[in-house]
């Protein structure tokens, strides 16, 4: 059959999501509520969880009255047991699973000599082990399903380094590391399981101001200034930018002209970026 004149493209963007079972954890808010409303507009059945269940309830809300199917469940990525009793709650619910946004993530704010030991495992146990947690948890469901999906947030700060984020540099180089070698099985294995690493730049997001800090930083002042000079592209933008990537099947996706050029500017300084970034950071960070 012949496409109909004028048929918006939306439409046979949105026949790649219909129906599928879609997964996205840190669903209470910022990206991955976004991404939660646009696969509902898109058709597809989604599994929501977060640990914030108030965030988490308006999610579910503003996706049910798009008509989409939802199970929603209070989940702590970092509960290994808690997330592998998840995926086959929700493996039962739906049948099947289809796609993965490992969402959920934290920040913390503070050098290495001001850092305690637990600040670094909270963020380890979070962003990097709740990667892990719901990929180990989910992909035999994936690849099981034939047309299986791993998103895996990493960040910026996947991409580059940068004083005081030492914990979260950590944690988002360790999600990049972990997807693309995923990636790089599934295809050898030749399973039928496309993988992504996402790497958002500045997104307006409450991650700033729900972070925590090391001692003797003002929370308040370095939440401003991530909000005011840094948050420049909206949650729904960095949905529909992930959801392009993964309708194309790409292997990385960077949001943000930001993201793009630091990219760049890492690949063709090599470690010499560190020197320069020094010279901005000095300048412009609080």
């Amino acid at each position: 059959m012949t496409e109909l004149a004028g048929e918006p493209s939306a439409r046979r963007e949105d026949a790649y999501f219909r129906g599928k079972v879609c997964v996205i954890t840190g669903a209470g808010s910022g990206i991955g509520r976004a991404l939660a409303e646009n696969l509902a507009r898109r058709g597809a059945k989604l599994a929501l969880s977060d640990i914030d269940t108030e965030g988490l309830a308006e999610t579910v809300r503003r996706c049910e009255a798009s008509g989409a199917e939802v199970k929603s469940d209070r989940l702590n990525v970092a509960e290994r047991e808690a997330v592998l009793l998840y995926a086959d709650e929700v493996n039962k619910h739906f049948g099947v699973v289809h796609q993965v946004y490992n969402n959920a993530g934290i920040a913390f704010h503070g050098e290495v000599t001001e850092s305690q030991f637990k600040d670094i495992e909270r963020i380890m146990d979070v962003d990097f082990w709740g990667v892990v947690n719901g990929t180990k948890a989910f992909l035999p469901m994936l690849i099981e399903s034939g047309a299986g999906h791993v998103v895996n947030v990493s960040s910026l700060f996947g991409l580059i380094a940068v004083p005081g984020q030492s914990a979260y540099n950590a944690a988002k180089f360790a999600v990049r590391g972990f997807t693309e070698s995923l990636r790089q099985e599934m295809l050898a294995r030749r399973h039928p399981v496309k993988v992504t690493c996402v790497h958002p730049g500045g997104i307006k997001t409450a991650v700033a101001r729900n972070a925590t800090y090391a001692e003797g930083i003002d929370a308040k002042q370095f939440a401003s200034f991530f909000d005011k000079k840094l948050a420049m592209h909206t949650p729904e933008m960095a949905a529909q930018t992930i959801l392009d990537g993964v309708r194309k099947g790409h292997g990385r996706v960077l949001i943000g002209w930001e993201a793009k050029a630091l990219d760049l500017f890492v690949r063709t300084t090599g470690s010499y970026y560190q020197r320069i970034a020094n010279l901005v950071n000095r300048r412009f960070l609080p």
